[in-house]
């Protein structure tokens, strides 16, 4: 399975958020993501990058 998961970087650093996304939508400041088992998370934040084939989403804290 090709899952994407998603971090975001505090300080230099990469922080796991949640793995397998499912679902993203933005929405202002705030970004939504949804797992592929329903877990939900919601960060302050926006894309910072994201890798197709490394199937990572890296997101930026606003």
């Amino acid at each position: 399975m090709c899952d994407s998961s998603a971090y975001i970087l505090t300080d230099g650093k990469e922080t796991l958020l949640l793995e397998h996304i499912d679902f993203i939508e933005s929405s202002g400041d705030e970004v939504f993501l949804i797992d592929i088992f329903g877990e939900e998370k919601r960060i302050k934040g926006r894309i910072k990058s994201l890798s197709l084939l490394e199937h990572k989403i890296l997101f930026e804290p606003l």
